[in-house]
């Protein structure tokens, strides 16, 4: 995926207005490398998506940079879904 690509995920609207976190988490996302999230299973628990990251703190939140609230398992898993159906509508474009 292209810079420009990475970019715009990260200012495209989401279902939530936009905090410093959900930059941060839509740039986090953006930026894993393909082969990592082609390893991504939507079926995976909650655990398994955290080991298969392997940036979350012991208390279960993501470890960023710039934010303003703690993220869970819940909304990083939802945030990679939205990444992955953006990046495949955008290689259909």
């Amino acid at each position: 995926m292209s810079v420009d690509q990475e970019l715009e995920f990260e200012k495209c609207p989401g279902a939530q207005p936009h905090d410093e976190t959900d930059y941060a988490l839509r740039g986090y996302v953006a930026r894993l490398a393909d082969e990592h999230l082609a390893k991504y299973n939507p079926t995976w628990t909650d655990e398994q998506v955290m080991e298969w990251d392997g940036n979350f703190r012991s208390d279960g939140a993501l470890m960023l940079v710039c934010c303003e609230r703690d993220v869970d398992v819940g909304e990083f898993r939802s945030m990679v879904e939205e990444f992955l159906r953006f990046r495949k509508a955008s290689a259909r474009a």
